[in-house]
């Protein structure tokens, strides 16, 4: 089978198609042919050797899949060759075969679009749990979402408004228009004080405060929150800049994540929480530095299987009934997976990039 594979870490230049054994599934394990695997911003991430968990090259990247059952290994009872399934993934997923575990693959509908279904494996269900297992939204709340126009900011923007929630999103004035089709208010990041905004707008500040940035953003989002608020940290886009690692956008990272998080056990009335949609299976990293080639091919699954099953097939309903509508940017066959990843900066802003083996 075919597979892409990251020979170093660095821009989207170390990535490479190479031919590789097919895999057998283990005790536990289904082989699941690939129909559709989405490239996020986390792949680049993994790619830059910037995620926590990332394992030492050579590793496949890719968080997230659609496909079809073609066998089972010993131990599965559940699903059928035949079956289409998602699954969640981490590293792994840009290939034409994978082996994951029964218990982590989530049957899908055969008559859905798999580039629309593979959107909602990680993009939608970051989005979901961040408004529903970690901020615990209740209708007619304030909520600030940074990088509204972005993947996960639209779907917030998305879930939120079928939530009826009050929606703040940073954006550039470039993207105002798509944060405010969404129902939501846009705050120009670069030409506007979002702090000063969100109290002139709601007068004591939001209730809940979404940051996948990091940074010197997080200790301003706390500032943002009206006493009672939560701010729901998930991500770390600042530790990468120019597509590469930044050790300096790293050591920035910690030090203000320690810091807002010091704020928030200083400050009864309001909450800092942290939210990560996974689980690894081969490292317990702290820092960004992979101790070691990965043990197997498939790198996690989500944290909380059962969180994840019954979230995602909300999502695939809430789909089948065209309350949400994930856009498809571009569909590219596994050998651009390069080309993929240098859209990311442009064609991600306006949709999904999905690899179709």
């Amino acid at each position: 089978m075919r597979r892409v594979v990251v020979d170093r870490f660095g821009g989207p230049e170390v990535l490479r198609v190479v031919q590789s054994r097919d895999p057998r599934p283990g005790t536990g394990e289904v082989l699941v042919r690939v129909l559709a695997a989405g490239v996020s911003f986390t792949d680049a991430l993994l790619r830059a050797g910037t995620y926590l968990g990332v394992p030492r090259p050579p590793f496949t990247p890719g968080y997230e899949l659609v496909g079809v059952v073609d066998e089972r290994g010993p131990g599965c009872s559940r699903l059928r060759v035949g079956d289409r399934v998602a699954a969640l993934t981490a590293y792994g997923a840009y290939a034409e075969d994978v082996c994951v575990p029964e218990t982590e693959a989530v049957e899908v509908p055969t008559d859905l679009d798999p580039a629309e279904v593979v959107s909602l494996v990680l993009t939608y269900t970051t989005a979901y749990q961040l408004l529903h297992r970690s901020a615990r939204v209740r209708r007619g709340e304030t909520v600030l979402v940074h990088g509204a126009a972005g993947r996960v900011g639209t779907a917030v923007l998305e879930l939120g408004a079928l939530a009826g929630v009050r929606l703040y999103g940073t954006a550039s004035a470039h993207d105002r228009g798509a944060v405010e089709r969404l129902g939501a208010v846009a705050i120009d990041y670069r030409n506007e004080d979002f702090v000063a905004r969100v109290r002139e707008l709601t007068g004591a500040g939001v209730d809940v405060a979404l940051d996948g940035f990091g940074g010197t953003i997080s200790l301003r989002s706390f500032r943002a929150l009206r006493p009672g608020g939560r701010l729901v940290l998930y991500g770390h886009y600042a530790t990468m800049a120019g597509g590469r690692k930044s050790w300096r956008g790293w050591f920035e990272w910690y030090g203000t994540t320690a810091a807002v998080a010091l704020r928030g056990l200083l400050s009864p009335g309001r909450r800092v929480l942290v939210y990560r949609i996974q689980k690894l299976r081969d490292s317990r990293q702290l820092l960004p530095v992979a101790p070691r080639r990965p043990a197997r091919l498939v790198g996690g699954g989500p944290r909380h299987p059962d969180w994840f099953r019954e979230d995602f097939l909300a999502l695939v309903d809430l789909l089948r009934r065209g309350d949400i509508r994930p856009v498809v940017a571009e569909r590219l066959p596994l050998s651009d997976a390069r080309r993929a990843h240098e859209l990311l900066e442009s064609s991600a802003a306006r949709g999904k990039i999905v690899l179709v083996p």
